[in-house]
């Protein structure tokens, strides 16, 4: 082998330790989180959880905010996939936003499964509690496609801002209280929090969608 060619593949070798060693924290970093809340746990903690050095941890994150939003923003990443899967479907505001927040519960349902089944007390999926990028990016995306399907369907809701707010503020809260409940059903949470959001559009145009 040249060279170039062991160079290369020495290269390759890394990059896939540092991607291995980064994905062992993150996700050592979401089982700490759920077993014992942000607020208690501890750099070495999430340390302990891996089978790195302390040395190696700081080579990725600084402290466990950094890996905090680190999770926050790979969650909210995969989520936006799903969203795009939803604006290429959906045909009618009604359909977007049926389908938008299935899409949105489903993922919080699956992200938080293996927590849920060991009992812990404290969710995992952060990903939404912090203005990433990725998050801010998604918003903005939503409003978009909020007006879009709105001036579609002829809809006189002015007020895209207060709706693009409500809409997030609504999977949020639902969200986290779907989590709480036993069994965890995505499907209702879609239904309530579809028909509330409807309704309140409804309201406020005093029009049928």
């Amino acid at each position: 082998m040249s060279n170039s060619a062991e160079s290369l593949a020495a290269s390759g070798k890394r990059a896939r330790s540092k991607a291995a060693n980064r994905r062992a924290i993150l996700s050592a970093g979401r089982r700490v989180f759920a077993r014992i809340g942000f607020d208690a746990t501890t750099v070495r903690d999430i340390i302990r959880e891996t089978d790195l050095a302390a040395g190696t941890f700081y080579n990725y994150f600084k402290s466990k905010e950094e890996v905090f939003e680190a999770i926050a923003e790979d969650s909210t990443y995969r989520f936006r996939t799903r969203l795009s899967d939803v604006r290429a479907r959906a045909t009618t505001f009604e359909d977007y936003i049926q389908q938008a927040y299935h899409a949105y519960f489903s993922f919080v349902a699956a992200e938080n499964e293996e927590a849920i089944r060991m009992g812990a007390p404290h969710m995992a999926l952060i990903g939404v509690r912090v203005d990433t990028p990725e998050m801010l990016a998604i918003a903005d995306e939503i409003r978009s496609d909020l007006d879009h399907v709105l001036s579609a369907s002829g809809a006189p809701v002015t007020d895209i801002d207060y709706l693009t707010a409500a809409a997030i503020g609504i999977a949020r809260e639902m969200g986290d209280h779907m989590l709480q409940r036993r069994p965890v059903d995505a499907v209702a949470a879609t239904k309530f929090a579809t028909a509330l959001l409807l309704g309140g559009v409804r309201e406020v145009s005093g029009k049928p969608l």
